[in-house]
């Protein structure tokens, strides 16, 4: 039986039975409406905002404030969001991503000890905007009340619930880790939140935050405005200046999100659009756009892989010079994603390997959701501490861990990407929406760093490329490039590619670790039925909620 979905005049057909990469999942189907995330949780409490008569922003939110509490390896109420909202027939994009504090400088992270940006403690610390976000798109396009939205966030943090395998797995990492690197007065409350047992929380233990929930509650009940211009920023920037960082209430008080268009290339009759810088989601368009000019047979060849990691370089290349705050870019993104700047670029890649220059991509930490509605709205959603916890450091009493957004930031003064007052580093989060024809096809996303440019390029061609339905387009083989010419590869790629691409010059070593390569959704919608189709991930604790 081969059942398709056909979007309106376009050529992206799928099997939805059939699942050329091994999996317990199958895409997902509903009408009414759906959320995808990495936590099940989370997703049932996007689901329920829904049943209630709210929205598909409504349940992003819900869902998003969610994710906080129940997976704070990777995100927290003091990290940044970006979101891409479809409402009634157009896209909108919000950038809420908080810049560097007014009091930090090259001259006084360098005065403090430091050669480069640390990754622990106050001073990598900058503006959080996931709150702001969720207040801002509530207050747009939200259909229930703000408080009503944040209820199984609070409910969640004050009751408890039971850690899931992934979860538990790189809540204990992280603990390892933090326990041997970070000493210090200005690092206790993170202990005391997150391991109040002196220990890592395990698989299906019961882990609360009272303390996360009294704030949560005084963001639903000021609609965020205590927490920048309140009682909780008031307690943020005294925590800072009592550690000696920069951070200060008045930089709470002058942050507001900021609404942008989204920007896109066409990529085989559809358009794939993301946040402009100083969100990298700019890498993944340049990229598509040097691939477009290549036809590709089949997935699984070592020739179609070798392009893609060929163009994602440089990209990279491209946008470690050029990527920072909008504006204070030397270069324009229209440049970038230009015609004939593709074409320069695909001129060099050849059969080998090349050698580009890049900075090194570390891991991070981050949670994305996709959510959609009966009435086709949809909402590509994503929030991050970065590097999983962040920076260690919790606000005493508040359950608010702080991101290290500022480690992006160069402290050579000539860098694009210069750390400077006020302004704002380059930032790997990303959501992805794909539409055709001026219809909405539906948002993605793939978590994870510096990887997820390169999973949104594997992601759109999987499935515009070789027509794989949601699931199975997250469930292929992935890869990601680390710098110069190495290349990790999934155990489930095939050897005899990962031997031709060695033969091409590439350092490709094998990850044991899946959870180096992104975590993802789908939820792509048949614009003449309104069905809803979503894939979730296996990489994770992905769940699938819809009706």
């Amino acid at each position: 039986m081969n059942q398709t979905i056909q979007h309106t005049k376009q050529k992206l057909k799928y099997n939805a039975l059939h699942t050329p990469y091994p999996s317990h999942r199958m895409t997902v189907y509903a009408k009414k409406g759906m959320l995808a995330t990495s936590q099940p949780l989370a997703a049932q409490a996007g689901l329920d905002i829904l049943k209630k008569g709210g929205n598909a922003v409504d349940a992003a939110i819900a869902t998003a404030a969610c994710l906080t509490v129940v997976e704070p390896t990777s995100n927290g109420i003091g990290g940044d969001a970006f979101a891409l909202v479809w409402m009634n027939g157009e896209l909108h994009g919000l950038n809420s991503s908080g810049p560097a504090p007014k009091r930090i400088s090259i001259e006084e992270v360098k005065k403090a000890g430091f050669d480069e940006m640390p990754k622990f403690g106050w001073i990598p610390v900058t503006v959080p905007g996931a709150p702001a976000a969720w207040a801002e798109l509530s207050s747009r396009f939200g259909k229930l009340p703000f408080k009503e939205v944040m209820e199984p966030a609070i409910s969640y943090a004050e009751e408890g619930y039971p850690l899931t395998p992934i979860l538990g797995k790189y809540w204990k990492r992280a603990y390892e880790t933090y326990k041997r690197v970070l000493k210090g007065d200005e690092f206790e409350s993170w202990f005391q939140t997150f391991a109040p047992d002196g220990r890592a929380p395990e698989v299906g233990e019961v882990w609360r935050s009272p303390d996360h929930a009294k704030t949560l509650r005084d963001i639903a009940e000021t609609k965020a405005e205590s927490f920048y211009r309140g009682a909780l920023a008031q307690r943020i920037g005294e925590a800072s200046e009592a550690h000696g960082g920069f951070l200060r209430s008045e930089d709470l008080a002058s942050f507001y999100p900021e609404w942008v268009d989204p920007i896109k290339v066409n990529y085989r009759g559809y358009d794939v659009w993301e946040i402009p810088p100083n969100g990298q989601g700019i890498v993944a368009l340049m990229a598509l756009n040097t691939l477009k000019g290549y036809e590709f047979a089949e997935k699984e060849s070592a020739d179609t892989y070798h392009k893609q990691i060929e163009a994602i370089k440089l990209a990279f290349s491209d946008a470690k010079k050029y990527v920072t705050d909008s504006v204070r870019m030397r270069v324009s993104v229209e440049g970038l994603l230009s015609e004939e700047y593709a074409a320069e670029r695909r001129g060099l890649i050849g059969t080998e390997a090349l050698q580009p220059e890049p900075g090194t991509p570390p891991s991070g930490g981050t949670v994305y959701l996709a959510a959609a509605d009966e009435e086709g709205n949809m909402v590509s959603f994503i929030q991050s501490n970065y590097m999983g916890f962040g920076s260690g450091v919790v606000v005493p009493g508040t359950g608010i861990g702080l991101q290290n957004r500022g480690h992006d930031f160069s402290l050579d003064p000539d860098h694009e990407n210069a750390l400077a007052p006020g302004k704002k580093t380059y930032h790997t989060i990303i959501p992805g929406f794909l539409t055709k024809d001026g219809k909405a096809v539906g948002p993605f996303g793939v978590m994870g760093g510096y990887m997820q440019p390169q999973g949104h390029v594997q992601v759109v061609m999987n499935t515009v490329d070789f027509h794989l339905n949601p699931q199975s387009a997250l469930d292929a083989p992935r890869w990601q490039w680390m710098e110069d010419k190495k290349v990790l590869v999934e155990r489930s790629l095939p050897p005899h590619i990962a031997d031709e691409l060695a033969r091409r010059g590439h350092e490709v070593q094998v990850a044991l670790d899946s959870g180096n390569f992104g975590r993802g959704q789908i939820i792509w919608r048949d614009p003449d039925t309104g069905v809803l189709a979503g894939g979730t991930e296996g990489r994770t604790d992905g769940s699938i909620a819809a009706w």
